[in-house]
């Protein structure tokens, strides 16, 4: 049988070595402890890096010292734009440290995150960021084994693996809920979509709000397993007034649900405030731009992602940040779509 040879050859640190005229070991020297050698030498190697194009090979060094200088993240979405805050926060942060970030899609499922987790584990991570609270227990055992800093971001519990930062979801929602309440709505229903565990916490600060209120109807309660979308939110709102004519407000559990929803309403000559109240969560940028503007809960994802970060960083310096499990709260946002009132931001945590 005829051998494959490919013709594809990474640069090594050989190759840095020859075309800089110095051993290996300088070469290496100068790339990792570059106060070792030489300014000339210094220079030297670095002029054959750029020439080639050098990259270290963070698998060897990873073998060398115990640890990559990666940061692996798992978010269950790259397209919701949640995540995308919760991204550049973590990214800006990163920035001010001498790791790299590597993002690994879950697409919401178990399986994934417990073989991505095996991926980064073979990768010997600095830290390793996780969506969630909600691990199985062979997914808290791959965290609890990993040897590093790991951080559980979006929610918040009292058993985190090794370190947390996040809000209240239910307490959150539950502040929405209230200001409904608060601005004369009776008849206030609920739809969601992709019920993760994070969205069924949304429901039960709802059910606490209208239970408080003696309000609570579970006739008014509408979700969907599908994933969230503008779109999806437009017609489950028209599904849920065909199921709740007599309904004047909903909480959707993500702004994209509620513009949904808003659009729906415009389509339908239904005035909001006025005839309907529509509150969202997450306080994507859209929301303040809407027409009317829309209601929503402020979530701290920017700065939960960069918190991670630096709670990775300063538990990698033997600096373990205390207290470990950090609680941003998240602040309620009132606007026109819910506006019967004079509308007061407060905090919601």
């Amino acid at each position: 049988m005829k051998k494959i040879v490919s013709d594809y050859r990474s640069v090594t640190l050989k190759d840095v070595a020859a075309l800089a005229d110095v051993s290996v070991m300088t070469a290496s020297r100068a790339l990792r402890t570059p106060d070792r050698v030489s300014a000339k030498m210094r220079a030297r190697v670095s002029e054959a890096v750029q020439a080639l194009g050098y990259a270290p090979n963070e698998a060897a060094r990873a073998l060398v010292s115990a640890t990559s200088s990666t940061i692996g993240v798992l978010i269950p979405s790259i397209s919701n734009l949640v995540f995308v805050d919760v991204l550049r926060g973590i990214y800006d942060a990163a920035e001010q440290t001498p790791y790299q970030v590597q993002i690994a899609n879950t697409r919401y499922r178990d399986s994934k995150e417990q073989e991505l987790l095996k991926v980064f584990a073979a990768q010997r991570p600095a830290g390793l960021i996780v969506t969630g609270v909600d691990q199985s227990p062979e997914t808290r055992a791959i965290l609890s084994g990993l040897g590093c800093p790991v951080v559980q971001i979006m929610d918040v519990s009292a058993d985190p693996v090794d370190m947390m930062i996040g809000f209240d979801h239910r307490r959150a929602a539950y502040a929405a809920t209230r200001h409904l309440v608060d601005q004369g709505y009776r008849r206030i229903g609920f739809i969601g979509a992709r019920m993760d565990p994070r969205s069924q916490k949304r429901l039960d600060g709802y059910i606490d709000a209208l239970t408080e209120a003696d309000l609570f109807d579970d006739a008014l309660i509408l979700t969907s397993p599908q994933p969230t979308s503008v779109a999806l939110g437009s017609r489950m709102f028209g599904e849920f007034l065909a199921m709740a004519p007599d309904a004047d407000a909903v909480f959707c559990n993500n702004d994209d649900m509620a513009l949904g929803a808003l659009f729906e309403c415009q389509r339908r000559h239904i005035r909001v405030p006025g005839q309907f109240g529509i509150m969202g969560y997450n306080n994507i940028e859209y929301a303040a731009a809407s027409a009317p503007s829309l209601s929503s809960i402020k979530t701290p994802c920017y700065e939960m992602g960069q918190g991670a970060v630096q709670m990775i960083a300063a538990a990698a310096r033997g600096q373990r940040p205390e207290p470990g499990n950090v609680d941003l709260g998240c602040q309620l946002m009132p606007r026109e779509s819910t506006d019967r009132g004079a509308g007061r931001v407060r905090a919601a945590g």
